[in-house]
């Protein structure tokens, strides 16, 4: 006979006996769990017990009887009698009898003495003066000597100036160096525009319109709709999730919140405060109210003599005359002359519109029509046109007599397997039977007699779903 947990009888790796915190130091001995790391690595110690816990245990308190209104702070509190605290009396001023003596200690100690003026300590200037007469001339007119330099001859043309004998006669050096010169025509190259025209039709026939052949067209294969056939076999809505997790009875979590419990007193409320009962009204006088004197008007009239109305004194004073001359209005009885250099010399002359100027036809052109044969046209050689060879296949079904094979790899070599069920997932585990459950969590089962040596029930290696 064997002995199992559910840790151990699952096979899809997602089935957990639940392991409380609260199962740490149990009654009936401390048991390695065969699960975690941590208990074996880290074994229990049989005689240490936990230290015991001091936080109160919260248990509901209900109600034990009627409510006291009294406070801590009614029931421990002594009003005493307050006594001011007396003031200090300050003693009065009694001046000291007698004069003040006004001497310090600086004039005591530190008597005056005369003081002589101290002598001089710069020796007296004495002056060296010679009988002889002082040379005045410097080291720099002795040693630098002025050369003796010959006047350059001037390269200048000697022009004397001859006054003009008219009124503004001289010429001005534009009119010297710039003579007027006549407009000179350009010669143009740009070609003549003027259309070519020809006698013979136009031949409106290209080499494509010649050699095109159009091909008939081959009719497009369609391809037949298939036609929906329905399966014959019912839809299996049974998924992994639903064959899997099928659920675990339970009981219904209780609610930890206490019941709330409605108080009703029949005494009305009481809505005196400890401030309305500790509380003594003082009187209060108000604060006094200054009052503004009445405004007197004056009966005496107003003086308004100011003071540099009386102590100013007025002088007799010139005016101020200025230095600057007087400005002489410039007017003449010569008339103006308004004859200037630029009117002189540059006089309007008569313009005249210049003619186009055309050139001499250089062609002899004929009176004759044209004959319209271009270059293309008289040396053009026509050539048979040779059709590309096309290389697409042809779009045409391929149409065996053979009837197709529906037989796929997927079909040859796939190898239906079992779907096996975790013995986990089941609230009793076929083939075991609940033995007991240890203090760390733990189900126990054990394997049934009967089917021990037969073999009907097989745990399987599948995974499955929780």
């Amino acid at each position: 006979m064997t002995r199992r947990c559910i840790c151990e009888l699952c096979s899809c790796g997602r089935h957990r006996c639940p392991h409380p915190p609260t199962a740490l130091y149990g009654a009936k001995g401390n048991k390695q769990c065969v699960i975690t790391e941590y208990s074996e690595k880290y074994p229990s110690y049989g005689r240490h017990h936990p230290p015991p816990s001091l936080k109160p245990k919260q248990d509901l308190q209900g109600s034990k009887g009627k409510m006291d209104g009294t406070t801590t702070f009614k029931t421990d509190f002594i009003p005493y009698d307050i006594t001011p605290r007396p003031g200090r009396q300050k003693a009065e001023y009694k001046p000291n009898p007698g004069e003040i003596d006004l001497a310090t200690t600086y004039d005591q100690e530190f008597p005056c003495y005369t003081v002589k003026a101290a002598p001089p300590r710069r020796p007296k200037e004495r002056s060296h003066r010679g009988s002889g007469k002082l040379d005045t001339v410097p080291t720099y007119k002795e040693d630098f000597r002025p050369w003796e330099l010959s006047k350059r001859e001037l390269r200048k043309p000697d022009l004397t100036y001859q006054p003009p004998s008219e009124k503004f006669g001289n010429s001005t050096t534009f009119q010297d160096d710039f003579a007027p010169r006549g407009l000179v025509p350009r010669e143009s190259f740009k070609p003549s525009n003027q259309p070519m025209m020809s006698d013979t039709p136009f031949d409106g026939v290209t080499s494509n319109m010649q050699s095109y052949i159009p091909h008939p067209l081959e009719a497009r294969f369609c391809r037949p709709p298939q036609v929906y056939k329905p399966s014959s076999e019912p839809l299996q809505d049974l998924t992994s999730h639903r064959q899997a997790f099928q659920g675990l009875p339970g009981k219904i979590p209780k609610s930890c919140k206490p019941e709330r419990v409605k108080t009703a007193f029949d005494s009305p409320f009481q809505g005196s405060t400890e401030f309305r009962e500790r509380f003594q009204q003082w009187p209060v006088n108000p604060p006094p109210r200054h009052k503004s004197t009445e405004y007197v008007a004056p009966t005496s009239e107003m003086d308004l003599s100011t003071t540099n109305n009386t102590y100013y004194t007025r002088h007799d004073i010139q005016p101020y005359v200025s230095a600057k001359p007087f400005a002489r209005p410039m007017c003449s009885s010569v008339p103006f002359q308004g004859n200037t250099t630029m009117k002189e010399d540059f006089r309007p002359w008569a313009m005249c519109k210049q003619e186009v100027i055309k050139k001499t036809d250089e062609l002899h052109r004929e009176s004759g029509k044209m004959e319209d044969l271009t270059t293309f046209r008289a040396h053009f050689t026509q050539h048979p046109l040779q059709p590309s060879v096309s290389f697409k296949p042809p779009n045409a079904a391929t149409v065996r007599d053979v009837p197709m094979h529906k037989q796929t790899m997927y079909k040859a070599e796939f190898t239906p397997k079992k779907i096996n069920v975790c013995p986990a997932s089941f609230a009793s585990p076929p083939g075991y039977t609940f033995e007991e459950s240890d203090e760390r969590g733990h189900k126990f089962f054990r394997k049934l007699p009967s089917q021990e040596g037969a073999g009907v029930v097989k745990i399987p290696e599948a995974v499955a779903v929780n």
